[in-house]
């Protein structure tokens, strides 16, 4: 197991929460809406492509 690609998928996850949590409360109103929406793509994105590395480098 490829432990940059793990560490990469967990920091990928956490951006995404922080910006759905950001999303759909109003708690942390110093933060830009398009920032919770940056960080929402690009998370999502990371996940993407560090589980399709991890899911790759498991099955060889």
């Amino acid at each position: 197991m490829n432990s940059k690609t793990v560490v990469g998928l967990i920091g990928s996850v956490f951006i995404t929460f922080v910006g759905l949590y950001r999303l759909f409360s109003e708690s942390l109103s110093s933060t830009p809406l398009f920032i919770a929406y940056l960080f929402i793509i690009t998370g999502l994105v990371g996940v993407c492509a560090n589980g399709i590395k991890l899911f790759k480098s498991k099955k060889i």
